[in-house]
């Protein structure tokens, strides 16, 4: 902390600088805030052992490049692994949506509109980003696996379980890489989403890759922190699909697209309940815990139109659930 006081001190204005606390993040970067006389700014603390900063660089770089609203990279330090960035704000979509359910038209029309430009703009630049490949997403969802099941809920997996699993696992891979490949923010819901005057302030990019169309959407529309109804969520995809589809983004039709996003949805949700469990037991953070039976919902409320996700459902149902229930 001293270090990126003094490094923060050395800038024009900022040399009473006092850095606090701007955020908490699940991985191990901290923001602070500091203020100079005429403005205030993000400082970035990403210990360079645990954290590759060059990333958050260039994909801040593409991100203005298509005229959105993110933070700009002002100062680095590299080899500190500290950053000083624009401050866009301290209200997240997630605290108005909690706060005041009415302005949720508002907000995820604003969020819709900067992910079609992230789509239709970000064509220019998907081909710099890692791709988000077979063995990225099968990994993603060894964590609900390895992680939740068998460390969290010590649940074995039975031989009959594991050829189910492998098989599920197998079609999610192929819905994600048999969809149109697109710039993907990877993050994209409501706690890393900013309330801002011109368009959502975008956060949490810097894991960006070139992956599935409906990758963004469903972090947005079936957000792990806050849910809205299934009509809701049909008619905001429906209308998404529509307007991509006008900019040339695909050319699916809305039940192929509906499919795609679902299953999707179910890659994600699988991926994130994992990594809820593993910032758990890895890195101490138990908040995030409380937020994986809504995670898995997602994936229950499916049944009724995937009969190919029976046995997960069944699975989630007998065994996850009430597992959770009791380690509470």
């Amino acid at each position: 902390m001293a270090g990126l006081t003094r490094w923060v001190r050395g800038f024009d204005g900022l040399e009473k600088a006092d850095p606090h606390p701007a955020s908490g993040d699940a991985s191990f970067r901290r923001y602070f805030r500091v203020h100079s006389d005429t403005a205030s700014y993000i400082v970035m603390d990403a210990p360079p052992e645990k954290e590759d900063s060059r990333p958050f660089i260039q994909v801040a770089g593409y991100l203005e490049s298509m005229q959105l609203h993110a933070p700009r990279v002002l100062e680095a330090d590299l080899e500190h692994g500290f950053l000083l960035l624009t401050d866009l704000g301290s209200t997240q979509y997630l605290q108005l949506l909690e706060d005041d359910a009415a302005a949720a038209e508002v907000l995820y029309a604003s969020a819709m509109r900067a992910l079609l430009i992230i789509q239709n703009r970000g064509e220019a630049f998907q081909s710099h980003l890692p791709a988000y490949d077979a063995e990225r997403l099968h990994f993603e969802m060894s964590l609900f696996h390895d992680w939740l099941c068998e460390k969290h809920l010590s649940i074995e997996f039975s031989d009959a379980d594991e050829r189910e699993w492998r098989m599920l696992c197998d079609q999610l891979v192929a819905n994600a890489l048999e969809q149109p490949q697109v710039f993907v923010h990877r993050d994209y819901h409501s706690r890393n989403l900013m309330v801002a005057e011109d368009g959502p302030g975008i956060l949490d990019f810097q894991d960006a890759m070139e992956g599935p169309l409906t990758y963004d959407l469903v972090s947005l529309l079936k957000d792990c922190y806050v849910k809205m109804s299934a009509d809701q969520i049909a008619k905001l995809v429906a209308e998404f699909a529509h307007d991509a589809r006008q900019l040339g983004v695909h050319d699916l039709g809305d039940e192929q697209y509906r499919r795609c996003f679902d299953l999707t949805g179910v890659q994600r949700h699988l991926k994130a309940a994992g990594i809820f469990a593993r910032l758990n037991h890895r890195d101490g953070k138990s908040g995030y815990l409380a937020d994986v039976p809504r995670t898995l919902s997602y994936i229950v409320d499916l049944a009724p139109d995937y009969g190919e996700l029976g046995w997960l459902v069944d699975f989630i149902n007998a065994r996850v659930l009430p597992g959770l229930e009791s380690t509470a």
